[in-house]
């Protein structure tokens, strides 16, 4: 009996000796328990039990931790023999004290598990040091408060688990040899029965594939990866409350401050500046942009609205909406607000009617900008847009790569694009945002290719690709877009490949929508689901973040080198200026126009210093230079053919009225709107000495041409003029001796020139007399000795009758050229009545002027209205009369002159430079040569580098 209990207990002693849980491998019998040790083993040779299967899981668990384990007493077992009852309790009691090996095999292996599935999903979560910066301090200082390395280390490493493997064996033993004790119909069946459902667990577990476990932690690592992504999203969101409530509190002076520029703001000034003064856009321009580039309708505007979280740019189905450059500057401010460099007005963001507003500013700047007969333009709109949370950049929206010219654009507009596109991304710094349509054939696209020759090795191009859910729910094959995104498909390389949603194609969506849109895009999408793309690579945040981060890093490393580059520039043109203009100063285009303008101004201010004597002479003369041959031939000559006085008087007094209702005011105005301008250009073209500038000179004339284009005399000024000037011809009254000899005095030095223009006419049309041709070896024409012949019978005709009228009778004429005709000389009757006209007009000439040194004592007469005399000096009067109203009117010219026309054109002048001052272009034109330009140079180099050192200044300080 005894015997029979000792041989099954040496059954069970094998079969947990023979047993590992896991293991293959044989535990010595040294090894069990004191109270197996304490049994002779004669009997039954060792057999090899069925080791239950190892269970993977990442949780703790055994089928044992349901028991309640109780402390039981051993008993002590000696030699010999035994009761049935105590013998059998004493090995069970033996038996169940190796629970300790289950309770320390599980927290050993379950601690083991955990780290290796920690370093597992550790090695599958992605590298997000980049972006350490989005989340606050506190959080990346948890590894200061918490020692990870010391829980690290206190986990067992690979060698304390080799030595604990023989306590694995015994527990693998003592589980086995329990399952044999249990089996069905054993005493301990009901006790143990958790344990066999534990093992039937094991087994189901086992059957489960490899592929639904794959799925499984690739839906628990997505979701893991989502919950991060939100959780960094919250903490953004909140920091980014946390600095818009600050920069609020700033913008209100709470903190009575003042806030220094941002440096992206600093850096867009640089920009433009760099664009003014190089429009071409030549190599010298070396500084970081972000250059947007992409096929029409690609979806390049949306990007930038999404980045920008904002609908800002004008939208069209198909139609070419970018046809100029447009540069954002996207910076942190509490408000959402947009403004132009040239503009002070800020549009709300926020706010439709704002937006709206916005985009037709864009659209009007973008068509003003398009020269005539073309579609694009090559001129820069600068834009800036604030806001809480913005990433920090510079991005150029160029035109969208076309490769068709359609009905209504320029036949030089895809070559337009390809160049504006080459000359932005030639600038080795510009970081080349290449932005591809997803839902069109990848072998369509245009700027893949221009992309690959500017940026062979990819070293700084970002590859965008757009509308992936339409991508998605249209390619065949999906691998296709995850060959798109690796860059496999295009002969193009980059620095990084993202994938992003713009929205549903609806135009009225919000930035808001869209963004929810596209979240729940890539969480259901398919494309992440099976890693054909990371969660980096996914969503406009993400490539905002990743394009930003790119940006200031180039900036980092090149504007330095961008600074020393003009720094030389700068030292090699002060050298030239010193060289070639050591006395003058640096004056630019600005500088010189103000220079101008106060001289202009100075010299118009001159006018009012002209004497009134100066003006009236000047009037006066002028005046009867235009009127004079109007007043001899209309009324002197016509009166000097009645035959007494009085029909004389009354020729004249109807003739003069005439004249003054009609002409002579506004012969009048011009003369003195003539005289003014004479003065004014003198003033304006006279040389200063060795103080002249021949720079201003073509400022000037354009200046005077244009302020003389502008002015107009006052239109009243005839009115009160006419009323003045028939006053004046009506007086007859002549009230000394020294105005009739002034009068005389007029009337011969008019007469006498009169005279000396009658034979210079004579002379050209009977030729040279007898003494010029022999001393100069002249001779005459055949026209000419017709007239002389002619000139001779006409003289004769008048010795013989002195009283001639002024015109010849019919008769008279036949017999002139009948007379002539006898001597062989064959004349037209209108090249006789043509002679007789100068002739006549000669005799009478000299008739008037005998007749004036016969009215040289005639004031006597005058007196008395000539009465009882001979005498008449009729004509004296007239030219008296002529001469008073010119002495008249000469005055009241001058009083408008002077205290009305001259502030006028002063007022006009400086309107005129006013405008001039605007348009540059002018400024440009007038303001020409190489001083100009060396000196416009140098300032924009200076300026240029002293905000280039701010600016590093700052982004050191930042740093």
């Amino acid at each position: 009996m005894w015997r029979t209990r000792a041989a099954a207990a040496c059954v069970i002693c094998r079969s947990l000796a023979n047993s590992s849980y896991g293991i293959k491998r044989k535990s010595p019998l040294q090894n069990l328990h004191l109270v197996s040790r304490s049994i002779h083993h004669p009997y039954y040779p060792s057999s090899k039990f069925q080791r239950p299967p190892l269970r993977i899981s990442i949780q703790q668990f055994s089928s044992l931790n349901r028991l309640p384990l109780h402390r039981t007493k051993l008993l002590n077992v000696k030699h010999g023999y035994q009761s049935h009852r105590n013998f059998w309790l004493a090995r069970l009691a033996s038996r169940l004290l190796k629970v300790r090996y289950l309770i320390l095999g599980s927290a050993v292996g379950g601690g083991y598990t955990a780290k290796k599935t920690y370093e597992q999903w550790k090695d599958m979560m992605p590298d997000l040091e980049e972006y350490k910066w989005i989340v606050p301090d506190f959080i990346w200082e948890l590894d200061e408060l918490v020692d990870f390395e010391k829980l690290l280390k206190a986990l067992p490493d690979a060698d304390d688990l080799a030595k604990l493997l023989p306590d694995f064996d015994k527990i693998g033993e003592s589980l086995a040899s329990l399952k044999g004790f249990l089996s069905p119909g054993s005493p301990g069946e009901t006790a143990f029965r958790a344990t066999d459902q534990g093992y039937d667990n094991d087994k189901q577990f086992k059957k489960v594939s490899d592929k639904e476990k794959i799925d499984q932690l690739q839906e628990e690592l997505l979701r893991t990866q989502l919950k991060y992504q939100r959780m960094l999203e919250r903490l953004e969101k909140e920091n980014k409350e946390l600095r818009k409530l600050v920069l609020q509190r700033d913008d209100k002076g709470i903190h009575q401050r003042k806030l220094k520029k941002s440096l992206i703001d600093m850096y867009s000034e640089v920009l433009d500046i760099l664009s003014d003064y190089d429009a071409s856009y030549n190599t010298q321009d070396h500084l970081p942009r972000v250059v947007v580039v992409g096929d029409q309708s690609a979806g390049k505007t949306s990007v930038l609205e999404m980045i920008a979280q904002a609908r800002i740019f004008p939208r069209g189905s198909g139609e070419m909406m970018t046809r100029s450059p447009v540069k954002v500057t996207l910076s942190e401010g509490p408000h959402h607000v947009a403004l132009f460099k040239d503009s002070s007005r800020e549009f709300d963001l926020t706010k439709e009617e704002d937006l709206a507003a916005l985009r037709n500013e864009i659209e009007i700047r973008m068509r003003n900008s398009v020269k005539e007969g073309c579609t694009v333009s090559t001129e820069t709109i600068s834009l800036s847009v604030k806001g809480p949370g913005l990433q920090r950049m510079v991005l150029v929206d160029l035109p969208g790569v076309i490769s068709t010219v359609t009905s209504g654009m320029a036949p030089d507009t895809k070559e337009t694009i390809f160049s504006i596109s080459k000359a932005y991304m030639q600038n080795p710094n510009a970081i080349i945002l290449c932005i591809q349509d997803g839902s069109v054939d990848a072998e369509r696209s245009i700027v893949t290719d221009l992309v690959s020759q500017m940026d062979p090795q990819g070293k700084r191009t970002i590859f965008v690709l757009t509308k992936v859910d339409l991508a998605e729910k249209n390619v065949a094959s999906p691998n296709r877009i995850q060959q798109i995104i690796e860059g496999k498909l295009f002969p193009m390389k980059a620095l990084g490949y993202f994938a992003v949603v713009t929205g549903k194609g609806n135009s009225s969506e919000s930035i808001e929508s869209i963004k929810e849109y596209e979240e729940e895009f890539f969480q259901n999408s398919k494309l992440l689901k099976t890693s054909m793309l990371k969660a980096h690579q996914v969503t406009t945040k993400n490539l905002s973040l990743a394009v930003s981060d790119c940006f200031w890093k180039m900036v980092r490393e090149s504007v330095e080198q961008q600074a020393d580059a003009f720094k030389a520039t700068r030292f090699n043109l002060e050298t030239e200026w010193k060289n070639n203009y050591p006395r003058l100063r640096e004056l630019d285009r600005n500088e010189l126009f103000e220079k101008a303008k106060n001289e202009i101004l100075d010299e118009v201010i001159s006018l009012t210093q002209v004497t009134p004597k100066h003006w009236e002479e000047m009037l006066e003369k002028t005046l009867w230079e235009r009127v004079s041959t109007h007043v001899i031939e209309n009324i002197y000559l016509p009166a000097a053919q009645t035959a007494n006085s009085g029909t004389f008087n009354t020729t004249v007094d109807i003739k003069l009225k005439q004249w003054t209702d009609k002409q002579l005011p506004n012969k009048a105005v011009e003369v003195a709107w003539e005289t003014l301008q004479e003065e004014f250009s003198r003033f304006m073209t006279e040389k200063k000495g060795k103080e002249h500038d021949d720079i201003f000179d073509k400022l000037k004339q354009a200046v005077k041409e244009e302020t003389i284009k502008r002015h107009k005399w006052n239109e009243r000024a005839e009115d009160s003029l006419r009323v003045i000037q028939h006053n004046a011809l009506e007086d007859r009254s002549i009230s000394d001796k020294q105005q009739w000899d002034a009068a005389i005095h007029f009337m011969e030095e008019t007469l006498q020139s009169r005279l000396k223009d009658t034979e210079s006419v004579i002379e050209d049309m009977v030729g040279p007399n007898w003494k010029k041709r022999w001393l100069y070896w002249v001779g005459r024409t055949k026209e000419q000795n017709i007239r002389n012949e002619t000139k001779n019978e006409l003289e004769k005709l008048i010795k013989c009758n002195e009283d001639h009228p002024a015109y010849l009778a019919n008769d008279e004429v036949t017999t002139v050229r009948k007379n002539l005709e006898a001597r062989g000389v064959a004349v037209d009757p209108c090249l006789i009545k043509d002679t007789w006209h100068q002739i006549y007009r000669r005799y009478f000439l000299k008739s008037a002027l005998n007749h004036c040194n016969l009215c040289r004592r005639g004031f006597y007469y005058y007196q008395r209205h000539f009465v009882d005399s001979e005498l008449e000096c009729n004509d004296i009067v007239l030219f008296w009369r002529i001469q008073r109203m010119l002495a008249i009117t000469a005055n009241t010219l001058r009083q408008q002159l002077t205290n009305t026309e001259v502030r006028r054109l002063e007022k006009n002048v400086k309107e005129v430079l006013e405008d001039f001052a605007e348009d540059n272009e002018k400024k440009v034109m007038l303001l020409t040569g190489k001083r100009v330009q060396l000196a416009e140079d140098l300032k924009k180099v200076r300026e240029i580098q002293e905000k280039l050192e701010a600016f590093i200044e700052a982004l050191h300080q930042e740093k």
